[in-house]
């Protein structure tokens, strides 16, 4: 791969626009992924509401189970970009293969537990005597889709590894719309109901797997790659995805702990808890598409040996951090007249909510540093330090939460724990960077 002089890469305007062009299809792409599940929502809705509660109970488990390994993107988008940054396309093609015949093997594990024991799970989630039936039904047929979402998982990290967030954007486009049309003619015209939902799920997940297949068999055609399953490379991926799914784990359980600790506080908590945790997932898209960048670009420049040209993208990135934290803290402050009133009329849920939101917008900019320096350091492959970093994290932000019951604190005082959660994170993630041991050049981090 031909690289521009190292001036000539380092600029600011150079790196705006490669964060630029790499985030905004990201953005789209990340957008487009729970509007799955609204679709499925929106449909079902009108079955009836043990159908929706199933439904509910049904795709929150489904969307632990793959959101899990989500490592499969993070680990492979890092791991191709450096192959790339060398200039090596038919590694990176074979680094990609690696990634997605281990989605594969994974994606039948998960059947093989899911399918068995999906009344017991149903039944660990608190589902209602009406609402488990159609849960079972949703969660089982769901589940055969599995493989395929995290095939979607794997070969988005190919792509954004070369570089190409625009056909990730293009596929999430075309399976929402497919999802939708399924929907609507399984559920209502086949009268299969909940599970006609199900099956359009699974159906729309498959066409998006087999449009990824199809642009990463092509480049392993082009680039004379092989497609067999490579024992050594799957384990390699393993090895790689790990640490990020400990550090998953790690987030998982803090937002578990929250809901949790809201929950105790009363129901008008957890009713306010609930719509600032949707402003913050909303929130979390546009600043994750800028660490998707990270990871792409960082792993880029190490891949070609380019130390100052990750430092100068590290930097620019912090300020792009920064800069739509500010912006989005802004926006949540200016915009809380018009969207309070989209989610409740409530007006004690009103006024729990209204502290929480302030702190919400406050802790933005922080946010912004915190999920730029995690893009920055996967792209470099620094997954043993991100999982060590999130540890660390849960152990300080776990008893400062489960305490704000017990001392009287309200939904206030959790969203502020909350943001000691993201300033803990900010502060192991500013360190590590500072240090610089996150800079390991070449075509594989050793």
């Amino acid at each position: 791969m031909t690289q521009a002089p190292t001036s000539a890469r380092s600029t600011p305007r150079h790196h705006d626009r490669e964060i630029i062009a790499l985030a905004l299809p990201a953005f789209g792409a990340l957008v487009a992924e729970p509007l799955f599940v609204m679709v499925d929502s929106a449909v079902v809705g009108h079955l009836g509401t043990a159908q929706l509660a199933g439904l509910g109970v049904a795709a929150a488990l489904l969307t632990t189970a793959v959101n899990i390994f989500v490592f499969l993107a993070y680990a492979t988008t890092a791991a191709v970009a450096r192959r790339v940054g060398a200039g090596d396309l038919p590694g990176a093609i074979r680094q990609g293969m690696d990634g997605i015949w281990l989605a594969l093997l994974l994606g039948a594990a998960v059947i093989a537990v899911a399918l068995p024991t999906a009344p017991a799970l149903v039944e660990l989630f608190g589902a209602s005597d009406t609402a488990s039936p159609y849960a079972i039904t949703y969660l089982r047929i769901s589940t055969l889709g599995i493989p395929a979402m995290l095939v979607v998982l794997a070969a988005t990290g190919v792509l954004r590894g070369l570089q190409d967030t625009r056909t990730p954007l293009y596929v999430a486009i075309g399976g929402f719309g497919a999802n939708a049309a399924l929907n609507a003619t399984l559920v209502y015209a086949a009268g299969l109901g909940i599970a006609g939902s199900a099956w359009g799920t699974v159906i729309a997940q498959n066409a998006m797997a087999a449009a990824y297949l199809a642009v990463v068999i092509r480049g392993a055609r082009r680039h004379g790659t092989s497609l067999r399953p490579d024992a050594a490379g799957i384990r390699a991926c393993a090895h790689a995805g790990a640490p990020l799914l400990i550090r998953t784990l790690s987030l998982r359980a803090v937002m578990l702990i929250a809901t949790a600790v809201a929950a105790r506080l009363g129901d008008t908590d957890i009713a306010a808890h609930q719509i600032v945790l949707t402003l913050w997932s909303l929130l979390a898209f546009a600043l994750d598409a800028i660490a998707i960048a990270g990871q792409a670009i960082i792993g880029r420049y190490l891949g070609a040996g380019d130390e100052e040209g990750a430092r100068a993208a590290c930097r620019r990135m912090v300020h792009w951090g920064i800069a739509s934290g500010v912006v989005l803290g802004l926006l949540v402050v200016a915009s809380r007249p018009l969207f309070i009133p989209l989610f409740t009329t409530d007006s004690a849920v009103r006024d729990a909510l209204l502290p929480a939101l302030l702190v919400t917008a406050l802790i933005q900019p922080v946010s912004g540093v915190v999920f730029v320096l995690d893009g920055v350091l996967m792209g470099a492959g620094d997954g043993p330090y991100l999982a060590w970093a999130m540890i660390v994290t849960l152990a300080v932000f776990a008893p400062v939460a489960l305490l704000v019951p017990s001392l009287g604190g309200g939904l206030t005082a959790l969203w502020c724990s909350m943001a000691l959660m993201m300033s803990v994170r900010m502060a192991t993630l500013w360190l590590r960077t500072r240090s610089g041991r996150w800079i390991v050049t070449g075509a594989v981090r050793r």
